[in-house]
């Protein structure tokens, strides 16, 4: 895989940073989470990496996490500013110890500035942002989607490629440094195109009312017969037309007149069919017209069984579904860490602890003085 070889220490945090230790684990990179709370971990995005759980209090637990990161290659952490500072693993001593570790730092609001100690989420992070401001329906409140944007991709995945960026300049200078990746500027920054397009004719009325926000009849959902939906995105005008014909209306409507009638007019007439005979009608026609699929029907969709969107395993206890790593490599491709075998935490522990030299002796004295947590005495 693609970074096989390529050590990580995450320290446990909410959704960006373990979506972060997630990217890099499903392309190949050996990644440790330290947790300080493992009995109530909220943590879904664990697969594949290796855990050992410390209590950081402790001394002895500061060290093996130094010890740790000498042989390293990138640390992520998710606390607030002076966080680890506190427990003696800042930047300052770790890049110390180590000058090629890639320290990054996920945070909501970044090392610096009026709001950098605060807490927030998500909703915060993109209200800062400007970009929540952008999103919702006409005569509606602004509306975030779900935790994603923040989150995820101007969180976890952000940060991920300034990891990667870092690791590439270390090519040439020999040196790591920090990534100190703030949310709310990930989230802006995810949102380029929406602010360097606002003098776009597509833009320039009130949230809810532009063409990509919901304004347009030819881009938006439309509810079938049977209580399913359907997503249309015919902007340009030769798709419209096909789209037109598919629902048995005059091709030659105009598109940008009399919005609301039309609005009216789709909605009337993608009522009097289900989805799925809508969906035999649009087949193999360019009329960007396809099913909004739910979380229960993605797996067995056609497209996405020959493309592999979702990961072929047993499923879990709890029956989740798994979207494939993306995107696809050719020769290294990535690999979800859902598909490797879970081990057990004296296994993990005895792994991780023996490439800082410490062997059974060692672990079960780290264990005997609360250093260690694990669930259970291991046996000598």
């Amino acid at each position: 895989m693609a970074l096989k070889g390529l050590k990580v220490i995450e320290f446990v945090g909410l959704a960006p940073g373990p979506f972060c230790g997630m990217l890099l684990t499903d392309f190949g990179a050996t990644v440790t989470r330290i947790d300080m709370n493992p009995r109530n971990s909220l943590d879904v995005l664990q697969g594949g990496k290796r855990s050992l759980a410390l209590n950081m209090k402790q001394p002895k637990a500061i060290n093996v996490v130094r010890s740790l990161c000498r042989g390293s290659d990138v640390l992520i952490e998710p606390f607030r500013p002076g966080v680890m500072e506190k427990f003696g693993l800042g930047p300052t001593i770790l890049l110390e110890d180590n000058p090629r570790l890639v320290y990054a730092r996920l945070t909501g609001f970044g090392q610096s500035g009026t709001h950098a100690a605060r807490a927030g989420h998500d909703l915060n992070f993109v209200a800062l942002s400007g970009v929540l401001s952008m999103l919702g329906r006409k005569s509606n409140k602004p509306t975030a989607p779900i935790n994603l944007l923040a989150d995820f991709a101007g969180g976890g995945l952000m940060c991920a490629f300034g990891i990667l960026a870092a690791l590439v300049e270390r090519h040439q200078s020999g040196r790591g440094q920090i990534v100190d990746h703030a949310m709310v500027e990930g989230a802006a920054y995810v949102g380029s195109w929406l602010y360097r397009s606002q003098t776009l004719p597509v833009w320039g009325k009130a949230p809810g009312e532009n063409i990509l926000d919901g304004g347009a009849h030819f881009y938006n959902t439309y509810e079938t017969k049977d209580g399913k939906f359907v997503s249309v995105g015919a902007i340009e005008n030769k798709f419209y037309r096909v789209m037109l014909e598919g629902l048995g209306l005059d091709p030659e409507l105009p598109q940008f007149e009399e919005e609301e009638k039309r609005r009216e007019l789709f909605e009337a007439t993608f009522r009097t069919k289900t989805r799925d005979e809508w969906m035999a009608i649009f087949d193999g026609k360019d009329a960007c017209v396809f099913p909004v699929l739910t979380a229960d029907e993605v797996e067995s969709y056609k497209h996405n069984r020959e493309r592999n969107v979702f990961v072929d395993y047993q499923r879990s206890v709890d029956d989740v579904i798994v979207p494939t790593p993306a995107p696809k490599l050719s020769r290294t491709p990535a690999r979800s860490g859902v598909t490797v075998k879970e081990r057990s935490e004296l296994e993990m522990a005895e792994e991780i602890l023996g490439e800082i030299g410490m062997d059974r002796k060692e672990l079960i004295q780290l264990y005997e003085e609360n250093v260690l947590l694990l669930s259970s005495r291991p046996k000598m």
